[in-house]
Parts: structure tokens; sequence; C-alpha cells
């Protein structure tokens, strides 16, 4: 375990007025925040005794471990809670840069459509709330909405064929044409159904908290005509 976490645990044995070797009362809570700002909370279980598991809840890392484990083991076995999670996160955001998006809105284009779409810019936009994504045909342009980036990749890979249809027939609007080759993607029906819980469920808890529903409805686009 990190320098931070070390200190965490000993002080909060120091409170509770525990020596270096004997077990803190339960239910046993640390909090500390581990190198790249990664929130994370040890939590030592009476309950458990071989098992050690950690999931990402309340904002923070948790980890859980038994209540008898030895400090030694503990910070080892926390220390690589802490690297695989890094390396998780690493591998999760890797594809939400532009460059990799661009390659994968060209490897799209190319499958579904032989490349007509051909846009020249392809990024994530954090300031688009009321629709997935958007595309401009004259200025060759696809946005798409970082909200997406917390879906699965086949949803954000059908709002990339969405827009790149836009592309290859431009005014068609949302007509027969344009519905001809959307329903290429072979998972059209499951992604439709996705976002269309997604926004409900979005909504109905915005509701609960005295919010207003913030309308990501669907496909708007910059340019139809």
């Amino acid at each position: 375990m990190n320098w931070l976490a070390d200190q965490a645990i000993r002080g909060q044995r120091r409170k509770e007025g525990k020596g270096r070797g004997e077990m803190p009362a339960f239910p046993k809570t640390v909090d500390f925040v581990a190198p790249d700002e990664i929130p994370v909370r040890i939590i030592r279980s009476a309950k458990r005794r071989k098992t050690i598991s950690s999931q990402w809840r309340d904002n923070r890392l948790v980890v859980q471990v038994p209540a008898a484990l030895d400090e030694k083991s503990e910070r080892t076995f926390v220390d690589e809670m802490i690297a695989k999670y890094r390396k998780g996160r690493h591998a999760r955001t890797a594809g939400h840069t532009d460059d990799a998006l661009e390659l994968r809105a060209a490897s799209l284009d190319e499958k579904y459509f032989a490349g007509r779409g051909a846009p020249e810019s392809v990024r994530w936009v954090s300031n688009q709330n009321k629709r997935w994504g958007s595309a401009s045909y004259r200025q060759r342009t696809i946005r798409l909405s970082a909200t997406l980036q917390h879906m699965p990749s086949w949803v954000q890979d059908y709002v990339l064929v969405h827009e790149l249809a836009h592309l290859v027939v431009p005014k068609s609007g949302h007509g027969p044409e344009f519905q001809a080759l959307l329903n290429r993607f072979e998972r059209r029906a499951q992604a439709d159904i996705f976002l269309e819980a997604f926004h409900a469920g979005y909504n109905a808890h915005a509701k609960e908290l005295g919010r207003a529903a913030d309308e990501l409805s669907g496909f708007g686009d910059d340019e139809e005509q």
C-alpha cells in the first residue's frame, strides 16, 4: 500500500487504542486517496474468512478484506486491487480519445458503407446534452455525446453508424433510404432499446431529484438540407 494508506491505517488504529499486532474493533473502515487521485475505502469484515474483493461504489474504490488479515498482507492485497483498477481504468478510457473515435468511425464506415461516409472530423463533445450524436454533411463532421462513453461499445458503434449514414445520404433525413442503411447494423434493435431505456431511467431519476429531465431523446443532426 502507498504511504498515505499506511498512515491512514496506523492513525485509525491509534485512535482506537490498538497496538500494531492487534485487530481493530469491527466494523473497521479506512479512507485514503491513492496516487492518480483514486479515492479508496478499506473495509475489514469479520464475516470474511479468505476472500478479498473490490468494486467501484459511491465514487470510490471499495476494498473488502478479512478482519483477521495481518497488516503486511492487507497492504499487499490493497495495492494489487488499486493496480488492477488503474489498469482497467486505462483500458476503459483508451478508446475515449478523439483519435480512437476517428479510427472506429473509419472502420465502421468501411464495413457498412464501403467508405462512402468519409467524415473529415469525428470527436467527443461534453456540451451535447440533448442528442446522442450529430452530423454535419456540409462540414463532414460527426460529434458524439460524452455520455455515450459510459455505454457498451456496440451502442457507441450504433450511434456512429447512424451519423455516418447521414453523411452517405445527406438529404434523405430519416426516410426509407436512410433506414435501409441503418438496418445494416446487426444490433440496431438492441441498441434502440438500450438508448430508450437509458433515456427513460435518466429522466425518471432526474424527476426524483427535483430536476428538469435532460432530453437525451434521440439523434439530432446539425444539418439536414
